[in-house]
């Protein structure tokens, strides 16, 4: 099969005929239609998260059609479509796995990072972090749902009940979780690069009820606010802008340090969490709740062929909406 490979840290993704893999028990091997180009796969790539595998296939949202079943796989069929998400192995047993908090597993692999991704013509995922894909979306409008979809929509869940939120850093998390959160009647606020106008106007074009850059207060005091940009001196900025009691989400895997801040900004009462990955639950949430809302994905279709030049294109700030790869054989 074909796969974008990743050789070192730093170096471009080259096109590679290698063996397609084959499912172990309780694995499945899916034919991949899209996957999705994440921050994440940006991090790994630059070295920002350690101990990746070498040689690496990225991607980790990824949709296609079941192609083979390995022993022991009962819950799926040949043909059936599925997406495959960041996480992508826990052990089951210890006391985070236990308690529906898997996430949180010491032992986790994650997909495109210790297990190869979606940069590819196929793939292969353990039943258990494997997941159905609703109807009436195409692949290329789901494979965003998998990673900025559900760790936008964790952060969310951890926002708490917010009628005003704030989001620093409008890409393709926040131009899904915006239509979710102002379905249900939340006014928000978008936060983006100083310089990006077409971001502001994307942002009201989704429903923002404001939008300006990151450095700039909001016109009213924010309940919660979610950092998706991985700039950790936005954390003093964003607890600036919420009011006592108000929660700061810091919603990527990777972030820069955070700046030392005076102690009267988290006063109040004000938090700050992180997310860290995703649960089963969180999937099977969202991919019933994204439908009905319904959510719209703009897609940036890019062919698998082309991941560097997609790759650059997030890094630089050039996108609206999600960049996708498309498994296409042109």
């Amino acid at each position: 099969m074909r796969a974008m490979l990743l050789h070192a840290v730093g170096r471009p993704l080259i096109m590679t005929e290698i063996p397609a893999p084959v499912p172990g028990r309780g694995q499945l091997q899916v034919q991949v239609a899209a996957c999705g180009v994440c921050r994440t796969d940006l991090h790994v790539v630059d070295g920002e998260l350690p101990d990746a595998k070498f040689p690496l296939v990225p991607g980790h949202e990824i949709v296609g059609r079941v192609s083979a079943l390995g022993d022991g796989v009962a819950d799926f069929a040949i043909g059936e479509r599925v997406g495959i998400p960041w996480l992508g192995w826990s052990c089951g047993e210890c006391r985070f796995c236990r308690a529906g908090e898997e996430n949180l597993c010491d032992e986790a692999r994650f997909t495109g990072y210790q297990i190869d991704g979606g940069y590819a013509d196929r793939a292969i995922v353990d039943q258990r972090y494997c997941f159905r894909i609703p109807d009436g979306i195409s692949d290329i409008e789901a494979a965003p749902l998998l990673c900025a979809g559900l760790i936008g929509y964790r952060a969310y869940r951890m926002a708490g009940a917010a009628g005003t939120l704030g989001l620093y850093g409008f890409g393709a998390a926040a131009h899904i979780l915006i239509q979710v959160a102002v379905a249900q009647g939340v006014r928000v606020y978008a936060f983006t690069r100083p310089d990006d106008k077409a971001a502001q106007d994307f942002a009201r074009q989704l429903g923002a009820i404001w939008a300006g850059a990151s450095d700039m207060a909001p016109p009213e005091l924010l309940d919660a606010a979610i950092i998706f940009a991985p700039l950790g001196n936005l954390v003093p900025v964003a607890l600036q802008a919420v009011r006592k009691g108000g929660r700061v989400i810091c919603a990527g895997i990777h972030m820069s340090d955070i700046p030392a801040f005076p102690y009267h900004l988290l006063w109040g009462e004000r938090m700050v969490k992180s997310v860290a990955n995703l649960t089963r639950q969180d999937a099977a949430d969202f991919l019933a709740l994204a439908p009905l809302i319904p959510i719209r994905i703009h897609p940036v279709p890019y062919p698998v062929q082309a991941a560097n030049r997609a790759l650059d294109d997030l890094r630089a700030g050039r996108l609206q909406g999600a960049a996708v790869l498309t498994m296409d054989k042109s």
